[in-house]
């Protein structure tokens, strides 16, 4: 097929299975893992570099493995799965061969989130364990020889997040304190008593731990601590004083890579509209100089071999899949791999376009537009497509649900409302308590930018999310009824006081956080829930679920449902038995987005692929 903006891309090029995806070289550098499809399941290939080769090594016929690394002995290569999209997910090994699987984290109620694979211990792994108590997330040591698994570090309770050094100890830790400050605890060794490095404000934003510096006598951190946006910083464990090694006064640092050989952290990325990255040393200047010059896109380093000589680059562009290389950087050579989705390669991708406006108060909001290919930016149908977290945030680049949409004929309107992250902390802070208020007028600010710039049709005008995104969506409709053409909510909460009675165990440790940001009085709580306004919804509405969702639970959904049809306000609803939070299974990625085609289409007047017979949404539709 010759590459044409007029034809449309099939939802089997955006939402079936990638072709390979997530590649990581051995620590030895000669083989490469990936994901790729086997018995319609993305499963655990292992084939030599530069060869075609490729054997599969492990698969679940239910469900997709999400995850995978590679063991140090560059033998085994270890994935997590989880269970019809429970998010509890347990640790298996398998050898390159395709023998002796094992789970090493048996259990119903685990879950497991690796914490440390070294090459310089490739027998054991340190994971990050909640078998002792589902609510409290220890340090376990595994024997991957073996497969003992024993406590390591227990968790007093307070505990939300672990560091190891590069002697495989834990030493760090994130906890927080009564007032709700995020104490950086260490210790020197396994046996000596922990002691507060640093206690960082609640309203500085929450610190990430990063790495130990090769000689073990420093710990890296991004922080926002005595400035706005996060800051790369090096405290010194004796002295307890930290020293700034990057920063920029609007923008998080966000992303920090590692060389396997030295230890040392070697680079760190600025998240502006897209990663822009710093090196600290001349070898690696020359290595993103050189990666930018001949790979480009927005770069993420992926794996290394042990030596740190060959890399593996994941490179995301906004109109273009997403393509791996290897790169050797003694030669500086980087070699392509492999697109994830290359049957995209015969069609013309929309351009994402970094936008910016002013909120009815006066703060400066972010997001992108992308625009169908070869359209007019005038009086389009639109969508306003909105991001889960909601601490999190839209970034450049290539994405699958902005691609269908802008390819069906939509402008696509994505907006980092008050509230996202990469913004600094100020920015984060000014969407406490504000989910049904400033967050959610930001979305209609978002919304009358795009038709006062004559963008948008305001009587063709969609909005979209899941997650927070979901919830954005009910708000919008309920708050505001005529603001939206009609809306698609996808595992989104509907009552905010429900919500945080049924958060999963391993969320618990960060409840008093969640708390601090969304509000935790009852009656406010109920004041900023749309299911206590369902009856002013006037528009048509999509809801879709996930029957195993952890963190949003099916109630969520179906009370709004309830809500609407008892007052026959016109919802569709589906709901999938074997999903969780979002769609992973390929078969209901299509199923759901072809029912949302045929819904935005029969609403906004886009286009619309018909229906094929593997994408019956029929029997999920679903009666409260």
């Amino acid at each position: 097929m010759n590459a044409t903006h007029t034809a449309l891309i099939p939802r089997e090029a955006l939402f079936g299975n990638a072709e390979k995806s997530q590649a990581k070289i051995s620590p030895d550098g000669r083989l490469l893992t990936y994901l790729a499809p086997f018995g319609g399941q993305m499963s655990v290939w292992v084939c030599p570099v530069g060869a075609d080769d490729a054997r599969m090594i492990a698969h679940d016929p239910a469900r997709p493995i999400p995850w995978l690394a590679w063991r140090g002995d560059s033998r085994h290569v270890l994935y997590l799965q989880d269970v019809g999209g429970n998010e509890n997910y347990h640790l298996f090994q398998v050898a390159i061969d395709g023998t002796m699987t094992q789970e090493l984290t048996p259990g119903e109620r685990v879950r497991c989130v690796p914490l440390v694979i070294d090459h310089r211990y490739p027998d054991e792994a340190l994971v990050r364990l909640n078998a002792r108590d589902p609510a409290l997330i220890d340090v376990a040591r595994i024997d991957l020889a073996t497969g003992t698994v024993v406590t390591d570090t227990e968790n007093t309770g307070d505990v939300l997040g672990w560091l190891a050094d590069h002697a495989h100890v834990v030493r760090a830790a994130l906890a927080q304190g009564e007032d709700g400050a995020i104490i950086i605890r260490v210790r020197d060794t396994m046996s000596s008593p922990w002691r507060e490095l640093d206690r960082i404000p609640a309203e500085d934003d929450i610190p990430s731990l990063v790495s130990f510096s090769p000689d073990n006598g420093a710990l890296y951190v991004v922080s926002a601590k005595d400035a706005n946006a996060k800051r790369l910083v090096r405290y010194d464990l004796e002295s307890g004083r930290y020293s700034v090694v990057l920063e920029d006064e609007s923008y998080d640092v966000s992303g920090v890579y590692i060389d396997p050989a030295s230890n040392d952290v070697s680079a760190a990325g600025i998240l502006r509209d897209a990663v822009e990255w710093h090196a600290f040393d001349n070898e690696f200047s020359i290595t993103f100089a050189r990666l930018g010059a001949v790979v480009g896109g927005d770069l993420t380093i992926t794996s290394a071999s042990a030596d740190g000589n060959v890399l593996v680059v994941r490179s995301v562009s906004d109109t273009a899949p997403i393509r791996y290389y290897t790169y050797d950087r003694k030669t500086a050579e980087a070699t392509l791999l492999f697109a994830d989705r290359p049957a995209l390669l015969d069609y013309t991708l929309a351009s994402m376009a970094p936008i910016r406006f002013r909120a009815r108060d006066g703060l400066a909001i972010h997001g992108y537009l992308t625009l169908p290919v070869g359209a007019e930016p005038r009086h389009l149908p639109t969508v306003l497509l909105v991001h889960g977290g909601p601490w999190h945030r839209d970034r450049w680049g290539f994405d699958d649900m902005v691609q269908w949409l802008a390819n069906r004929g939509y402008a696509v309107l994505q907006v980092n409302f008050r509230g996202s992250t990469g913004y600094g902390k100020a920015f984060v802070n000014a969407g406490y308590r504000q989910w049904a208020g400033a967050m959610r007028t930001d979305l209609l600010d978002a919304r009358d930018w795009a038709i006062e710039q004559g963008i948008a049709d305001p009587s063709r005008f969609a909005i979209m999310g899941g997650s927070y995104g979901g919830y954005a969506v009910l708000t919008a409709l309920a708050f505001t009824p005529e603001a939206f053409t009609c809306g698609v909510d996808i595992v989104g909460p509907s009552n905010l006081n429900t919500l945080l009675s049924s958060i999963p165990p391993f969320l618990k440790p960060t409840l008093r956080l969640i708390q601090e940001r969304m509000g935790h009085d009852p009656e406010f709580l109920a004041s900023h829930s749309p299911l206590f306004k369902a009856g002013r919804i006037r528009v048509p509405l999509l809801v879709a679920q996930g029957a195993n969702d952890p963190r949003c639970k099916q109630q969520e959904s179906d009370q709004i449902v309830a809500a609407l049809r008892a007052k026959d306000i016109p919802v569709t609803y589906i709901v999938f038995p074997d999903e969780g939070h979002g769609f992973t299974n390929p078969r209901n990625a299509k199923r759901f987005t072809a029912l949302a085609e045929a819904f935005l289409a029969r609403h906004l007047g886009g286009c619309a692929e018909p229906q094929h017979p593997d994408e019956d949404y029929e029997p999920f539709l679903h009666a409260v």
